[in-house]
């Protein structure tokens, strides 16, 4: 965990405990001695990748640094139905307090590791690798991202600072790929920045006018089908980075593998998938 992901976790427990608990958390200084103390777990109530672990850790040691855990699977680690994740002993309090914002976090990102980890396996035996989109959920990015690492697939760029990435409205708006691809150059120029640029075309006209123009980092495919896409892959003969877009799926993605791009990406690792289920249960010795 490096320390721009440790502070942007820090700030998101803390924001998360104001949101969940804010002057107290009424039903467990109701039913619970302040000081009790008790053990709980977490289990896996299904099968998938699991990730969030060190998250998980990080998230018991801020809300209460006396909490003694203990962690059994690692990121990345496939996990099966009732199996034991975390084990989790001290203040019941700081426990409880705990509980959904971890569990939350972490069932979210298994969920986005274990349908990663699909898409990579289907691919497994191509050269193209899986990247995630911007289709995230707004200042989640960085657990979401993290996640798609976690089921072994590749991050695009994080944000708009990182790269360029000039899309179809990008073009529309600027004239044509010539025109904004000159625009971009001069930019980068003037502004002495060193960012890779990355150019989506929609049809061989556009990837001709790119192709003539040079320069670019990566070109996307946007919508192509497997039979252009492989077209395009002989016409560039690994000039450019490829990378193919739009709509693609567990049940087309091979085909797109197959045709030789470089990457896929898939707007469905983050924008629409379905949490694994954990659970976080008492322990009544």
């Amino acid at each position: 965990m490096n320390k721009e992901f440790e502070d942007q976790l820090i700030e998101f427990t803390n924001k998360s405990l104001v949101e969940d608990v804010k002057e107290g958390d009424h039903t467990s200084l109701s039913t619970i001695d302040e000081k009790a103390k008790g053990k709980a777990q977490i289990i896996a109530k299904e099968e998938g990748i699991i990730a969030g672990v060190q998250v998980g850790l990080k998230m018991f040691q801020l809300i209460d640094p006396a909490l003694q855990v203990k962690t059994f699977v690692k990121d990345g680690e496939r996990v099966k139905e009732r199996q034991e994740v975390f084990q989790i002993e001290g203040s019941l309090h700081s426990i409880l307090k705990a509980e959904r914002l971890v569990l939350n976090v972490m069932q979210r990102m298994s969920g986005i590791a274990t349908t990663t980890r699909s898409y990579v396996d289907l691919i497994k035996d191509t050269k193209a690798r899986v990247l995630d989109t911007r289709k995230t959920t707004p200042l989640l990015r960085f657990l979401e991202k993290e996640s798609v690492k976690i089921g072994g697939g590749v991050n695009h760029r994080f944000g708009l600072y990182d790269m360029i990435l000039v899309k179809d409205n990008h073009i529309d708006f600027a004239g044509g790929i010539t025109a904004a691809l000159s625009k971009v150059y001069d930019y980068l120029k003037d502004k002495n920045l060193n960012i890779p640029v990355e150019v989506e075309v929609r049809d061989f006209q556009e990837l001709n006018e790119v192709i003539d123009f040079g320069k670019v980092d990566r070109i996307l495919l946007d919508n192509f089908t497997p039979e252009d896409t492989r077209k395009a892959v002989d016409k560039i003969g690994g000039s450019f980075i490829l990378e193919s877009s739009g709509g693609i799926n567990k049940s087309t993605i091979l085909a797109y593998a197959k045709t030789g791009v470089d990457y896929i990406s898939v707007g469905g690792l983050t924008h629409s998938v379905k949490s694994l289920d954990l659970s976080l249960k008492a322990v009544v010795v």
